[in-house]
């Protein structure tokens, strides 16, 4: 038996308006994120984003007071996401070969995901300054997990880079975003290019991916992480 069927007949029509309602909200943030990025913020209306998420637009203002609102929850999510793109599950964080691997196929996916939409986060960031703010989070965060991640490579003996820290991790984000651009939609080709991307990472980091040392860098968590979202 679930424990929705143990409830009184009032509490599930809750539940079940509950449910129904976070499916629309998150429906409408979909729409909107692809519509922004399709159209652009200044030519984006409220109608299109209910339309492309077929709800009627007393609906959306039951979720969002206006397109603002709406485009700051998209901005944030984006965030989120490229802040998330280092965890990644079954891969062993002390193995920097097998790490780049991961991480330059998921950031990869995440720049050919959005990148037509970090375009339009960036021009809004000029006037606004909570997109300003989240758009220097997307921007830096990564960048700046990345440059510790070299640092403990570095101080173990694992890496050799081409340049400090930050300077490193700031062009192998630019390589990565760059290329989001560019990346092939047929898996062959996008899997060619990240072994390509993930080659030159190796690279800038100097470290040699036919003979890593048996010593392995201790798992890195970064602090990003364990900050709340706002």
């Amino acid at each position: 038996m679930t424990e929705s069927s143990t409830l009184p007949s009032w509490a599930a029509a809750r539940e079940a308006r509950a449910e129904l309602g976070h499916e629309t909200r998150k429906q409408l943030i979909e729409a909107a994120a692809l519509v922004f990025a399709q159209r652009g913020y200044a030519r984006t209306t409220v109608a299109d984003i209910t339309q492309a998420a077929n709800v009627s637009r007393p609906a959306f203002y039951l979720y969002f007071a206006s397109k603002d609102e709406v485009f700051a929850e998209v901005v944030a999510q984006v965030r989120n996401a490229f802040i998330g793109v280092h965890e990644i599950p079954g891969v062993d964080e002390s193995d920097p070969v097998a790490l780049g691997r991961s991480a330059s196929a998921a950031v990869l996916a995440a720049y050919a995901r959005y990148h037509e939409l970090l375009t339009v986060i960036q021009h809004q960031a000029i006037a606004d300054p909570e997109i300003a703010r989240l758009w220097a989070e997307i921007e830096q965060r990564p960048i700046r997990r990345v440059a510790r991640y070299i640092k403990r490579l570095r101080a173990q003996g694992q890496a050799h880079p081409a340049a400090s820290a930050d300077v490193v991790a700031e062009a192998i984000m630019g390589i990565f975003a760059r290329f989001g651009r560019l990346a092939p939609a047929d898996p062959h080709g996008f899997a060619e290019l990240v072994e390509q991307l993930n080659s030159i990472y190796l690279r800038l980091l100097g470290v040699d991916s036919e003979c890593v040392t048996s010593a392995r860098v201790e798992p890195f968590h970064s602090r990003d992480q364990h900050r709340s979202s706002r």
